[in-house]
């Protein structure tokens, strides 16, 4: 039985530790990106798609009034006698606005739920990057403490067994 382990391979160690520093950047990275996206949905639904509707609603507002108005205009007219396509245009120029209105309110309550949502999911990728941060760069730093040793070890000479007496 030999009294000293035979090491001849440390560069398996290094490769780990290597392939960790990597897996490390990139979820630190995969994080960093996701983070962003939050924010970057928080804005488009908070900010954004609440704009945009209110627009339309405006816009969709005055292309029903104008309907209406054609509508009445049709009717006071003694050259219309049926004003089918002018209570088609009000028909669908209702039915835009309350497409509008309805998608405003959904934007509003995903809004307001928004955060309520989100943030418990988000504060998971904490605890994950408070893993990366503290447990993940300490291995990589035992890595290499032990790498050191390990070289170290390898480096003695070997001591001759010694004879029974």
């Amino acid at each position: 039985m030999a009294d000293q382990a035979r090491i001849s391979n440390l560069d398996s160690i290094e490769s780990f530790r290597v392939a960790l520093i990597v897996f490390i950047n990139k979820t630190r990275q995969t994080l960093d990106s996701m983070q962003d996206a939050v924010k970057k949905s928080r804005g488009w639904v908070q900010t954004e798609q609440p704009a945009y509707w209110n627009t339309q609603i405006r816009l969709r507002q005055k292309k029903l009034d104008m309907a209406q108005q054609e509508l009445m205009s049709a009717r006071m007219s003694e050259f219309v006698d049926n004003p089918t396509f002018q209570q088609m245009a009000v028909r669908k120029a209702r039915a835009a606005l309350e497409e509008a209105q309805a998608k405003a309110d959904r934007t509003k309550t995903w809004g307001r739920d928004f955060d309520r949502t989100i943030d418990p999911l988000a504060r998971k990728t904490d605890s994950l990057r408070d893993y990366l941060d503290g447990d993940l760069t300490k291995a990589v730093a035992y890595l290499v403490e032990i790498q050191k040793i390990l070289q170290a070890y390898n480096e003695t000479p070997a001591t001759p067994p010694s004879s029974p007496s």
